[in-house]
């Protein structure tokens, strides 16, 4: 087969136009989903896909899919994308390059004549940050009936707006969209990422071939003790719910986050209430985000989190809510090859690599093949202005997706899972 050439150029200016939506002072963006930006994002993406033929639509999770038709449109597509929303301090490549690079790659393929024997999509998942509606993956976790679509269109932002709501409003703003029914079948998934740490810039490498995804367990956790006047109240009699809180956190460190070199505990978000100067706090919701490789690891560690919190909280009460309960998981073999044999064919130096953060293709390998590239980004650095990739890198990772995509269309058949 001839594969053709991307071209690099096209994909980086058209990610440094996207990054201008939502852009911040320090070169990051803050484009979160279900936000004006993120709707300014659909419509620039839009106006660059239907001159060329694709062909939108989205669902009742508000997913933005891009089709370009194939010879049998009864068969499951070939998918790829990523997401746009951002972190509010977010950079310009964490989810848009694997949206763009996908969307060139398709591009490539349509002007090339390469054939399609199936559908070929791309797509731009919903709130994979979670940023304003946490958990995040709320697009694709309901694309894989993950969660039902009730319990995600019922969260809240910090201002108490539904994420019901806010889907509501982005349908309504995009009428010449189409609806599409929610999880249909799909035949091989790929999804271009940054690696979002160090390992592909140490390395000298171009490509990271991705093995597989570390599991994640997520909580919500409530204290709740009593409020009190600063002044009168003897510490003796109080029902600080932040000093509980002190205490879980110092033993969540030393039982939890020290347990081994590849543990990775955060405790992300921390609400006080009623947060005055001269008011004992009443209450202290805070959030877990645990992960590890080893799902034994991360059951041990779970039941470890509810023993310490349990211990730690008199005299308060505490609730613990999991709310993200994902075991690590494998890529498909076959696709991994396929990445490795694309990288050796432009001359790209490739690894294998396990990714330690969490992204939509965990949901999608449940329904189907399944693949990940990573392209470096320099200092390991997301999730923070100062992300970046190089334009090389980003131009490599677009070819090779461009090459697996070809071969994929190309099959009669898709790889087993």
């Amino acid at each position: 087969m001839a594969y053709p050439l991307i071209d690099a150029g096209r994909v980086w200016n058209r990610l440094m136009a996207l990054a201008e939506i939502g852009a911040l002072s320090q070169g990051g963006v803050n484009r979160q989903a279900l936000t004006l930006g993120e709707a300014e994002a659909w419509r620039l993406i839009l106006d660059w896909a239907r001159p060329l033929g694709f062909e939108p639509s989205t669902d009742a999770a508000g997913n933005l899919f891009l089709t370009l038709p194939g010879e049998d449109r009864s068969l499951p597509p070939v998918v790829a994308g990523s997401h746009i929303d951002t972190q509010p301090t977010g950079g310009k490549f964490d989810g848009a390059a694997g949206v763009l690079t996908a969307f060139e790659a398709a591009e490539t393929l349509a002007a090339a004549g390469v054939p399609r024997g199936r559908d070929l999509v791309v797509v731009a998942w919903m709130n994979e940050e979670g940023s304003r509606f946490a958990p995040g993956m709320t697009g694709s976790e309901a694309f894989s009936a993950t969660r039902p679509l009730a319990e995600i269109r019922a969260r809240t932002d910090l201002a108490g707006i539904t994420m019901g709501a806010e889907l509501d409003r982005l349908h309504a703003s995009f009428p010449d969209v189409p609806r599409r029914p929610l999880g249909f079948p799909v035949g091989a998934y790929v999804e271009l990422h940054i690696e979002q740490g160090p390992v592909l810039e140490a390395q000298g490498k171009e490509i990271g071939i991705v093995t597989g995804m570390q599991g994640k367990r997520t909580f919500r956790i409530t204290i709740t003790g009593a409020e009190g006047h600063a002044g009168t109240l003897a510490m003796a009699e109080r029902r600080d719910a932040i000093a509980a809180f002190g205490r879980m956190v110092v033993e969540l460190n030393r039982q939890v986050g020290a347990h081994d070199a590849l543990i990775k505990f955060t405790i992300g978000r921390v609400q006080v209430e009623p947060n005055a100067p001269s008011v004992i706090p009443g209450k202290v919701t805070f959030s877990i985000d645990m992960r590890h490789p080893d799902n034994a690891v991360l059951e041990l560690l779970a039941e470890r989190i509810r023993t310490i919190c349990t211990a730690e909280a008199a005299p308060c009460a505490v609730t613990l809510d999991l709310l993200v309960n994902e075991p690590s998981n494998d890529f498909s073999p076959v696709l991994q090859q396929a990445i490795g044999a694309a990288a050796e064919r432009h001359g790209y130096g490739a690894m294998p690599i396990l990714s330690y953060a969490g992204h939509d293709s965990r949901h999608l390998a449940k329904r189907a093949p399944a693949a990940m590239i990573f392209i470096p980004c320099r200092d390991g650095i997301s999730h923070a202005e100062a992300e970046w990739s190089e334009p090389a890198h980003v131009a490599a990772g677009a070819q090779v997706l461009c090459d697996v995509l070809a071969d994929l269309l190309a099959s009669s058949e898709m790889p087993s899972a």
